[in-house]
Formats: C-alpha cells, structure tokens, sequence
C-alpha cells in the first residue's frame, strides 16, 4: 500500500514541477514539496524494516490475556452478552469455565 501510495505522490511531484509551478507560482511549489513529502514518507514506509509508527504501544510478555480476577471477568462477560457481541449459549459456555476454574 505504501508503495503504491509513493507512486502515486511521485506523479503528484512531476504534475508540481511540469504544471503547477508554471501555472501557479508558490502555490505550485508548495504543491511540489508537500507531494514530495507524501513520496518520500511512503516509500520509506514501503522498504524501511519498520517504517514511520503513528502510534507506540508497549505491552509487557507477561501481561495477562484476560482479567485474573473472576469477578471482573464474569461483568467483562455479561457486558459482552448486554452488547450482544456473543451468543447467549457462548456466554452459558464462557460462564461455566469461568465458575469452573475456581
């Protein structure tokens, strides 16, 4: 996807340089630099190991998949059956393991 969008910005560059700074004058270079810019952010995000991260989340090896308290995973539980995001027979099933397991 980066790839395609540096394309795509580099056409942009070549339409700044051949059409809008000798239409438009500064607009036309402002045009050229900020397409320049999208070009040069895409491809680094294309063939760089890591590319530009918008958003750093730093989440521990050992941290727990699901609540340890029992409690807590049995209101996550019911909060997911109130928003229907799970069966009624998931919830039976999930509940069950949950009271099980103590």
């Amino acid at each position: 996807m980066s790839f395609f969008g540096g394309i795509f910005a580099t056409v942009f560059v070549f339409i700044g340089i051949f059409v809008a700074i000798p239409a438009a004058g500064g607009f036309g270079v402002l045009w050229t630099l900020v397409a320049a810019a999208g070009a040069v952010t895409s491809f680094y995000n294309a063939f760089s190991e890591r590319g530009i991260a918008t958003e750093i989340i730093d989440v521990p090896d050992d941290a727990p998949p699901q609540p340890a308290d029992p409690e807590a995973r049995l209101r996550r539980l019911g909060d997911l059956k109130a928003k229907n995001l799970i069966t009624p027979a998931e919830y039976e099933r999930r509940r069950s393991e949950i009271l099980n397991a103590l």
